[in-house]
């Protein structure tokens, strides 16, 4: 059936049970493939320095080949009778309770009850979005954290659409019911060889897609879009597809955030919001079709507009295009949101890999975090003049940011005192050269202290605040603590004013680095 592969995929299409039997009844009736072709092996879908078994292009074996269809079909049709005769166990499924809206900075906006007729009655988890981190074990469950079982739903997902740096195939097909669960794979390959064995080997109902790198390049964002038959689950977590970035060794926490869109009763009753039309063109710029693309008008995105979809594409970029992408794409979306000033930041930046930064890097981040698309930074590297380029104490810069810019990143004793150590701190990495280097900001980089003790942390996030005239309050990550001064005077004494700050988060696949922004 590999002409199945071909067929577009598309968010908004229904599979209702006899379409899904057929589906099923399709596959038991394929042809069983032959001892040695069960041991296919898939290519590593990421770059080199994936965390893969074995040595060059193989990866790990998607482990569908060796399935029993018939037996897969019988359990099927089982569980078919089963929920024709009690209709209350397709209500069965665990969910996790819906969380509290994360805060806009703006005041909050209602939907109105003309959208909200148009959308199909179901209850979604998390309607207005949510923020949480990953399950670790051997730390006690809280509201906060989600497994991944529960952020796939595997006994109701009808489609996936996932994108990772690293892979554990077996893992992640462990997670999902490949009878139920079409799988489509934002990948990368080395070659196009590589390219047409990972499409031959994949079983049905998985098909790949590669995104064009535009010369060297890795795929390294993080996308999950989740069909179910009532809603589309849109997720952006920092974990890679790989169980320790899951918490399921109990030595790494990463970040996620997801929503739940519902299903519109009618398409025609769609309306565009900035995160709707920018995920639409990140997906186009992926290669999955337009047929998915379009196929996302089938929900209701007013939940969203609260919200921005930031996302960096290889390769050179001008005009429009350049303003959408990393740190301008940014900016960009911070004054879409009402986001932008000109008044100083807080920013606040978890990371899990440091590159060759400098401050003008890091400038052009925080101006981005105020709004800029890029413009500001752009005329600053043309004024600028080759030594103050290289030399960081002539850098204006570094004098702005000392106290407003700080840099989260684990030290060498932290990684030792985890629960892990050093072994389980692979994917958390800064070159020495770099480091060393006369233009690194070093003064910026705070040690990285999970509030869970001995827990590694290989979160990207961004946190900006902005304080209100007369506020003092300040809301920062928690890191090492500094002795306590037993200081005196007006300001230990007096009342601090009560008045909250403006804020936004960033949650996403971006460490602090060149090629990420």
């Amino acid at each position: 059936m590999a002409g199945s592969r071909e067929d577009p995929v598309e968010l908004g299409s229904d599979m209702d049970e006899d379409e899904a039997l057929r589906y099923a009844i399709a596959l038991s009736l394929q042809e069983q493939e032959e001892q040695g072709d069960q041991s296919s092996q898939i290519p590593s879908a990421s770059t080199s320095t994936s965390h893969r078994k074995g040595t060059g292009s193989g990866g790990a074996s998607l482990g569908l080949l060796s399935l029993d269809r018939k037996k897969m079909e019988e359990e099927r049709l089982q569980r078919l009778a089963k929920r024709r005769r009690s209709p209350e166990d397709e209500r069965s499924v665990y969910e996790v309770p819906p969380a509290k809206r994360m805060t806009p900075s703006e005041p909050s906006r209602t939907v109105t009850a003309t959208a909200t007729a148009h959308v199909l009655p179901s209850f979604v988890p998390y309607p207005k979005g949510a923020i949480k981190r990953t399950w670790a074990k051997g730390y006690p469950r809280t509201s906060d954290d989600i497994k991944i079982e529960e952020v796939f739903q595997k006994d109701k997902l009808e489609l996936a659409l996932l994108s990772s740096y690293q892979w554990d195939d077996e893992w992640l097909m462990s997670k999902i019911d490949p009878r139920k669960t079409k799988l489509l794979l934002l990948a990368f390959a080395d070659s196009e060889a590589q390219k047409s064995e990972m499409r031959s080997n994949a079983p049905p109902g998985i098909k790949f897609v590669f995104p064009a790198m535009n010369g060297p390049g890795a795929m390294h964002s993080k996308l999950q879009l989740l069909k179910y038959p009532d809603y589309l689950r849109v997720v952006v977590p920092t974990a890679n597809l790989v169980p320790y970035d899951w918490g399921e060794t109990g030595v790494m926490e990463n970040m996620v955030f997801l929503i739940d869109l519902p299903r519109l009763k009618d398409p025609a009753t769609y309306r565009q919001t900035a995160f709707s039309t920018e995920l639409g063109r990140f997906l186009s710029a992926t290669g999955v079709g337009e047929g998915m693309v379009s196929s996302l008008a089938n929900y209701d995105f007013s939940q969203t507009k609260h919200l921005g979809f930031v996302y960096t594409i290889p390769g050179g970029h001008q005009g429009d295009s350049l303003k959408r992408i990393g740190y301008s794409g940014l900016g960009t979306t911070v004054a879409a949101l009402g986001l932008a000033t000109d008044e100083p930041i807080e920013v606040d930046f978890v990371c899990a890999s440091l590159g060759s930064l400098n401050y003008d890097l890091v400038g052009a981040i925080y101006n981005a975090c105020q709004g800029d698309d890029g413009m500001v930074e752009y005329k600053s590297r043309i004024g600028q003049t080759g030594a103050a380029s290289k030399n960081k104490a002539s850098n204006p810069w570094q004098e702005k940011l000392k106290d407003r810019f700080r840099i989260y990143f684990p030290t060498e004793e932290t990684v030792g005192r985890s629960r892990g150590g050093r072994n389980a701190a692979g994917t958390i990495c800064v070159q020495p050269k770099w480091w060393r280097s006369p233009t690194f900001p070093t003064e910026l980089v705070r040690d990285c202290v999970n509030t869970r003790d001995g827990l590694l942390m290989h979160s990207k996030m961004i946190m900006v605040s902005q304080m209100q005239a007369g506020s003092q309050l300040q809301t920062r990550p928690q890191t090492r603590p500094e002795p306590r001064h037993h200081d005196s005077g007006p300001a230990a004494a007096e009342p601090k004013t009560e008045e909250m700050s403006l804020g936004w988060v960033y949650i996403g696949s971006a460490n602090l680095s060149e090629s990420a922004w």
